[in-house]
C-alpha cells in the first residue's frame, strides 16, 4: 500500500506520525512510503533519513495526499494554511486515515470523512485490550505528559524539591500531590519522586494503591461512593455528590502542599473539577498547578487552556500539548503505535479490513460513507 506521511500544521506541534526507524519495516513488506519535505524537521529528523530508510520524498501536502492510500498523521485533520482547504478534503476519495481524531471537538472534520467515504481510524478508540498495548498512542503520550508537568513545576516553584542537609541547615523536601493514578499521573510520580520530592496521590480507584505505592508515593484514600471506572478501563464521569467527597479528600491534603499535579479526565467528556477557585486559596503562596486536564476544561476551576494564571500567590499551568515539548521520544513512540496499528489492520490489503477484529472495529469511526461508532454519530448528527 502507499502510505503517506504529510507534515502537521497544527501550531507548535513538533511530532511526525512516523520516524525513519518504522520505515524499513514496511517498505520490506512491499509497501511504499511518501512524505512530505520537511516533515521531520520538528522532531530533528532531515529528509535525508527519511530517504535512506527508503521513503520518497514529495515537495508539498497535496502531492503526498494524492499519492497516499493511508494517511498517517498526529494531529486532527484541519484547514490547512498553505492551501486553505481542509485536510480531510486534500484526501482522495476512499482511502484511508489513522491519526488521533479528537471527533468529539472536530465534528466538521468527521463529516467531511464520511461524506468523502474515507476510513477513519482514531488512536483514541484502539482498545485497552493485552494485544493491543503496542498501539496505545494515548498511554504513550500520556507517559511524556506525566513527565513533563513535573519539570515545568520544578521550574517555577521557588524552592527545591529534595531534602538537603547543609551547613546552612536542613531544607525539607517540596511536597508533591498527584490528583489521578493513570499512566500520566504515575509517571508525574515517579518523576517527582527522582527529584527528590515527598510525593502523595490521590485516586477514587482503592485498586491503584498498589500501583501508586509501587512508584514510591503514599496513597490518599476515600470513601468510594460508586463505580468510577468502564469495562475499557477508562473514567466514568462522576455524580456530584461523589466529586463533593472527592474534593473534601483532596482539600485536607492542599495546606501542605508546592506542586499539584492534576491528570484526571473522562474520555469524550469535560475534565472533573477537582480543585475549586476557593480550594486553591488552601494552597501555601508560590506553590505551582500544573493541570493535564486543560484541554478537557481543567481540573482546577482557574486553569485556561496554554495560559499561566496567578491567584493569591498561586501559579496554575494549563498546557494542552506537552508531548509536542518533547519530540523527540514523542514521535518515535507515537511512530511505534501507529505503524503498530496500520500492519494490524492491514495484515492482508488484498483481504481488506477485518471488521470482527475488536481492534479494527474499536478503532474506526468512519467507512464506507457511515459513521461507524455510536457515541460519535450521536455528536455529529446532533
Amino acid at each position: 500500500m502507499k502510505i503517506g506521511i504529510p507534515k502537521e500544521i497544527r501550531a507548535g506541534e513538533t511530532r511526525v506520525a512516523l520516524v525513519p526507524g518504522s520505515i524499513p519495516a514496511l517498505v520490506k513488506k512491499n509497501h511504499e512510503v511518501y512524505v512530505e519535505a520537511g516533515a521531520g524537521a520538528g522532531s530533528f529528523l532531515p529528509d535525508d533519513e527519511y530517504a535512506k530508510a527508503g521513503a520518497k520524498a514529495l515537495a508539498g501536502p497535496q502531492e503526498v495526499y494524492d499519492a497516499a492510500e493511508v494517511v498517517l498523521k498526529v494531529q486532527p485533520p484541519g484547514l490547512h494554511p498553505a492551501t486553505g482547504k481542509h485536510e480531510a478534503e486534500m484526501m482522495r476519495e476512499g482511502t484511508a486515515l489513522i491519526g488521533f481524531l479528537a471527533p468529539f471537538t472536530n465534528v466538521e472534520a468527521m463529516r467531511i470523512l464520511a461524506r468523502r467515504r474515507i476510513t477513519g481510524f482514531s488512536m483514541e478508540f484502539v482498545p485497552r485490550i493485552t494485544r493491543a498495548q503496542s498501539m496505545d498512542a494515548l498511554s504513550a503520550m500520556a507517559t511524556l505528559s506525566g513527565y513533563k508537568a513535573v519539570l515545568m513545576a520544578a521550574e517555577r516553584l521557588p524552592r527545591m524539591f529534595p531534602l538537603l542537609t547543609t551547613a546552612a541547615g536542613t531544607v525539607p523536601p517540596a511536597t508533591v500531590l498527584v490528583l489521578g493514578a493513570g499512566v500520566a499521573g504515575l509517571q508525574a510520580i515517579a518523576t517527582a519522586k527522582r527529584l527528590g520530592g515527598r510525593v502523595e496521590a490521590f485516586d477514587p480507584r482503592p485498586v491503584v494503591k498498589e500501583q501508586v505505592e509501587s512508584v514510591g508515593a503514599v496513597f490518599v484514600p476515600m470513601e468510594t461512593l460508586e463505580d468510577v471506572q468502564t469495562a475499557g478501563g477508562y473514567a466514568k464521569e462522576q455524580s456530584e455528590e461523589f466529586l463533593r467527597r472527592e474534593r473534601e479528600a483532596i482539600a485536607a491534603r492542599l495546606p501542605k502542599c508546592n506542586v499539584v499535579i492534576t491528570t484526571a479526565q473522562v474520555f469524550g467528556k469535560r475534565a472533573p473539577v477537582l480543585i475549586t477557585e476557593d480550594m486553591v486559596q488552601l494552597l501555601p503562596r508560590s506553590s505551582v498547578i500544573v493541570d493535564l486536564a486543560a484541554e478537557q476544561g481543567g481540573n482546577c476551576e482557574l486553569t485556561k487552556a496554554d495560559e499561566i494564571v496567578e491567584r493569591n500567590g498561586v501559579v496554575v499551568y494549563g498546557p494542552t500539548n506537552l508531548p509536542a515539548t518533547l519530540p523527540v521520544n514523542a514521535s518515535q513512540m507515537y511512530s511505534k503505535t501507529v505503524a503498530t496499528l496500520f500492519s494490524h489492520l492491514y495484515q492482508d490489503p488484498a483481504k481488506g479490513l477485518d471488521f470482527e477484529d475488536e481492534i479494527t472495529r474499536s478503532a474506526c469511526l468512519t467507512h464506507d460513507g457511515q459513521i461507524r461508532n455510536e457515541s460519535v454519530k450521536a455528536v455529529v448528527e446532533s
